[in-house]
């Protein structure tokens, strides 16, 4: 999350909110390599990943989210706030909770910190995600005039990203996770630790690339005809994949469905 000083706090928000897009298009762009210039499908990691989605798609069977199974945008921001180290049964109870409690999210704005860490008492940080959650609900308040994302629909995705990593609380992996996981519905591959460490075993991103890196490496070379929805079951399909045999420690390389494109299989 950027780090503002005193004075561009004390910026209009729209002016702040600007000088933020900004920044984080001037950081994103001067991470992109050449290769990444290139049009979708001219990128050899293209194939890579339209074998690698077949071969999981193989081994696990197709992992699609159903329709109802999207939640709005803010619950979707909310959970992932909420949801730091926390699993996700527990973070998805807590968002469902809160809602169901205070009724609209104006209201969870409205709460005291210390009362909502007491609502949130079941996740792995209870106080950070409260502070985190106010303030992410405060700001949207204060940007938008009520707590609402609709306005994400319609922006280009980096700017719409952008905005969303403004909010306090609001990384990569959540960002990604309003725009392609809720209602929304939208073009942005969502990337947690398990999906982060597959991609770095097979050399598909840095060794040492973090969410936002392996995000901006893997979006212009996915397969041009992925829409929203095989996005979403790529990441699904791959989260599966590093739970199950690219663990941690002791990887299970030998039965793993895309060792023949993976540079690490067997080494680790």
């Amino acid at each position: 999350m950027p780090t503002f000083s005193a004075m561009a706090i004390m910026l209009p928000v729209a002016l702040r909110t600007n000088q933020v897009t900004t920044s984080w298009k001037t950081e994103r762009n001067s991470r992109i390599s050449s290769s990444m210039q290139l049009p979708l499908g001219s990128d050899p990691r293209t194939e890579i990943l339209r074998r690698i989605h077949a071969a999981l798609i193989a081994r696990f069977g197709r992992i699609i989210r159903p329709p109802e199974k999207r939640r709005d945008p803010v619950w979707t921001l909310v959970q992932g706030v909420v949801g730091a180290r926390s699993k996700t049964r527990i973070s998805n109870a807590n968002t469902d909770n809160l809602l169901a409690e205070y009724g609209a999210w104006e209201s969870v704005a409205d709460a005291p910190v210390d009362e909502l860490t007491d609502r949130l008492r079941t996740a792995t940080f209870p106080g950070q995600s409260a502070q985190r959650l106010k303030a992410c609900l405060t700001e949207i308040r204060e940007q938008r005039g009520e707590v609402s994302l609709t306005h994400l629909h319609n922006l280009p995705i980096e700017d719409a990203m952008a905005w969303l990593e403004s909010l306090p609380g609001v990384g990569r992996k959540i960002s990604a996770g309003v725009l392609n996981a809720s209602t929304l519905n939208r073009k942005a591959l969502v990337i947690e630790t398990a999906h982060c460490r597959v991609m770095q075993r097979t050399g598909l991103i840095p060794p040492t690339a973090d969410f936002a890196r392996a995000f901006d490496e893997l979006m212009p070379v996915l397969p041009e005809e992925w829409a929203a929805e095989d996005m979403d079951e790529h990441h699904l399909l791959a989260k599966r994949l590093g739970q199950t045999y690219c663990r941690p420690k002791q990887p299970d390389c030998a039965s793993c469905p895309i060792r023949q494109d993976c540079r690490t299989a067997g080494q680790m």
